[in-house]
């Protein structure tokens, strides 16, 4: 690019600059490896099933439709819960709020983490040391016991779940990105931009934030999958809301009413953790390959 006539080097050594794309892209992304196609695969069906659950599910998860604890048939799939109503009407409609869930809370992890990240590695210095003790506070306290109290705290609901994650999650994107942004910072066309009179602000939009695009995509991703397990995991203890039915509040249900004794087990608990792991695992697929795409220097380490 050029600043006041002057050109400066838009590329360093191993990272292609945001401004440079290439082509097919997202076609590597997605199915440059036989993995990340196993995990693009699986994403596919959980986003098919999460937009047009509603409408394909053969009953209304919240209605009583037959008698209770019923083994799997032709007319329920998963059987029937304690109540009578349809276990697998209740893992379509559970699929859209977990990953609702997984999406806000990544969201708002990965925009908070990139802020402080971006921030910390521009200015440096003082603001640098004080951004970073708080995110190590953040890091070293135990995970899920602080999700579990800040969820007790705040209460059952959708939007205190997405809440209570993105507050535990966006520590380690804001270091990675932290490190990414120093990275960058050091390179000779932002040193150039800085000895042409560039500002803070004018270097962060131009330079350092576009650097870091593509590592907190592939961040994202990763917190996406956290963030649904995450969930899964604070309505299993009861911590979720209990109005909303999500993969977790299934699970939840399912042990509390004894599905591990009475032997209703196979087809309430197996299905929900299955989609949980075929969840994850995707999402964990896709953000390494996206990685080694955007980011060549990756498949060094």
């Amino acid at each position: 690019m050029s600043t006041s006539g002057v050109v400066v080097p838009s590329t360093a050594a191993g990272f292609t600059h945001p401004r440079r794309r290439r082509d097919g892209t997202v076609g590597a992304v997605l199915f440059g490896t036989s993995s990340s196609t196993i995990g693009t695969v699986l994403l596919a069906v959980i986003v098919f099933v999460a937009i047009f659950g509603t409408s394909i599910s053969p009953y209304d998860p919240r209605d009583v439709v037959a008698r209770p604890y019923l083994a799997p048939s032709a007319a329920h799939w998963l059987g029937t819960n304690d109540i009578g109503q349809d276990i697998f009407s209740e893992i379509l409609w559970g699929t859209r709020v977990s990953l609702l869930i997984g999406l806000i809370a990544a969201t708002a992890a990965i925009v908070v983490g990139t802020l402080v990240g971006v921030v910390a590695s521009l200015a440096g210095g003082l603001v640098d040391q004080v951004l970073m003790r708080f995110t190590d506070v953040v890091l070293t306290l135990p995970f899920l016991p602080l999700a579990i109290v800040l969820a007790a705290f705040l209460g059952p609901s959708l939007w205190n779940t997405a809440l209570v994650i993105a507050l535990v999650i966006w520590a380690r994107p804001a270091r990675v990105v932290r490190s990414q942004g120093l990275s960058i910072c050091s390179r000779t066309y932002v040193e150039a931009a800085h000895a042409l009179g560039g500002g803070f602000f004018h270097v962060l939009r131009l330079h350092v934030v576009p650097g870091v695009i593509p590592l907190a995509l592939s961040q994202f991703i990763l917190a996406t999958s956290g963030a649904i397990l995450t969930e899964a995991s604070l309505a299993f203890l009861g911590l979720g809301d209990p109005i909303q039915k999500s993969w977790g509040t299934i699970l939840y249900y399912a042990q509390a009413r004894g599905a591990f004794l009475n032997g209703t087990w196979p087809w309430w608990v197996l299905p929900p953790g299955f989609l949980i792991s075929a969840t994850v695992l995707g999402f964990a697929l896709v953000g390494r390959s996206l990685e080694s795409v955007l980011m060549p220097r990756l498949r060094q380490h």
